[in-house]
């Protein structure tokens, strides 16, 4: 049998010699369940086959596709959207422009605002950020709004969120040899998204990274200071949006360091008047 199989793989092309493999992996482990082999068909054994993605090297296309997947989980079932046009269509112009800016600009990014009266952001996969209506209202200006995306866009372009996805299935046992159940995959992701704090590294890395794009979109650096601070000092609850590792104070000295003195204060976007106009439908 495998002088057979030897012979036919030297007669197909190399590229659909890999999937073939692949495919054989998950029905094989798929049949050697016990029991599970009585209570399922050959066509939807292929079927899974073809929904397994591999964490450790999806493709820029599976990711979108993935971030896709989460958006659908989590509208409507997570969380409500905010639908104000005029609203949605200046973050959307805010985020593109520090996309823009990125390592990744050609990702189809979508900037959606969450229906939520908690000070949050978040981003997920393949260029789909979150802010919610509360975050809006306390940004003072446009600039502050931008250093949030920023921070999330630098979620994205370093693709932390695959890379806790994948961190996340392993630990659990979830992931076998030919990777993860694709639905598998996309309620991890949820919940990563929604639940969870992104670790001390990930979170620095993205400070950093949107802390570049800000500069080079032509933003003043210093409102990414300026935003944390002011949510420090509100008192309360800790903002849902800085309550990740590391320690807030931490992140702030780090980004001051980073933010060369002779050029603070320096870039557009402060206009808080011209902000709060952008916002109005959200202030009444």
């Amino acid at each position: 049998m495998f002088n057979l199989f030897f012979s036919f793989s030297r007669r197909i092309q190399r590229r659909w010699l890999y999937p073939l493999i692949s495919l054989s992996v998950v029905i094989g482990l798929l049949i050697g369940s016990a029991g599970l082999a009585k209570a399922i068909s050959w066509f939807d054994l292929i079927q899974q086959g073809a929904q397994i993605i591999q964490l450790s090297d999806v493709s820029e296309e599976e990711e979108v596709e993935l971030g896709k997947q989460i958006n659908q989980q989590m509208v409507g079932k997570e969380f409500r959207l905010y639908r104000n046009p005029s609203v949605n269509r200046y973050v959307e112009r805010v985020g593109e422009r520090v996309a823009a800016e990125s390592d990744r600009p050609n990702l189809p990014y979508q900037f959606q605002i969450v229906d939520n009266n908690s000070v949050n952001a978040f981003a997920t996969a393949g260029g789909f950020v979150y802010v919610t209506t509360e975050l809006l209202r306390t940004a003072d200006n446009e600039a502050e709004l931008a250093s949030v995306l920023g921070h999330e866009i630098g979620h994205i372009t370093n693709r932390h969120l695959i890379k806790q996805m994948r961190s996340t299935a392993i630990a659990g046992g979830l992931a076998t040899a030919a990777g993860l159940n694709r639905n598998r995959a996309v309620a991890i992701g949820v919940d990563l998204a929604l639940r969870r704090p992104n670790s001390r590294k990930d979170e620095y890395e993205a400070d950093t990274t949107g802390l570049e794009m800000l500069g080079q979109a032509g933003y003043d650096r210093e409102a990414m200071v300026s935003f944390m601070e002011k949510l420090l000092k509100k008192g309360g609850s800790t903002p849902a949006v800085l309550s990740t590792h590391p320690a807030t104070q931490s992140r702030i000295a780090r980004l001051r360091e980073a933010i060369d003195s002779q050029a603070a204060d320096e870039g557009d976007g402060l206009d808080s008047a011209a902000y709060r106009a952008r916002i109005r439908p959200l202030l009444r």
